[in-house]
């Protein structure tokens, strides 16, 4: 009975020492958008600073507040990189016809390229395509994967890497 208790003993201490271990991971220091040695006009920090897609909800192609945002850094991004071009790929979830999908993935792209253009951008640094359910970002079927999959992606090109 006493070697039990010295074993359930032992065994929560373990797994309260790798509880804490999780705890450092989680606080990890953020990126630092101001860090020396990423260039705000090279790729990494277009899509980690920037952000490089915007959500959008169940059957919508409509660009909310939170997809303005977003949207507003990449133009300002691309007007002060006029050398780049991009290419916005439109996506769908998993659910609905595939020709439905992707009529659903080009009215995405077009969207967040409509919003670029209006912004300033030069419609002919940028151009769309739809693959609609073909790349996942994320494979399951629920919600917290469809909500993942119904975007839309700025891919950049001409942008040095970091």
């Amino acid at each position: 009975m006493t070697f039990l208790k010295f074993g359930f003993v032992a065994l929560t201490a373990l797994t309260l020492a790798a509880c804490s271990d999780s705890d450092e991971d989680m606080t990890a220091q953020p990126y630092d958008p101001n860090a020396s040695s990423i260039s705000e006009s090279s790729l990494q920090y277009f899509n980690t600073v920037v952000g490089d897609r915007v959500l959008f909800a169940t059957d919508s192609s409509s660009v909310d507040s939170y997809a303005q945002e977003t949207l507003t850094r990449q133009a300002e991004w691309l007007n002060q990189n006029p050398s780049v071009t991009a290419t916005i790929e439109g996506h769908a979830d998993e659910r609905g016809t595939r020709e439905y999908n992707l009529a659903l993935g080009a009215r995405r792209a077009n969207a967040a390229y409509n919003f670029l253009v209006s912004r300033g951008v030069s419609a002919s640094r940028l151009r769309t395509v739809s693959y609609g359910k073909e790349r996942p970002e994320a494979t399951c079927s629920n919600e917290s994967c469809w909500s993942q999959n119904r975007r839309a992606v700025t891919v950049i090109a001409g942008a040095p890497m970091s």
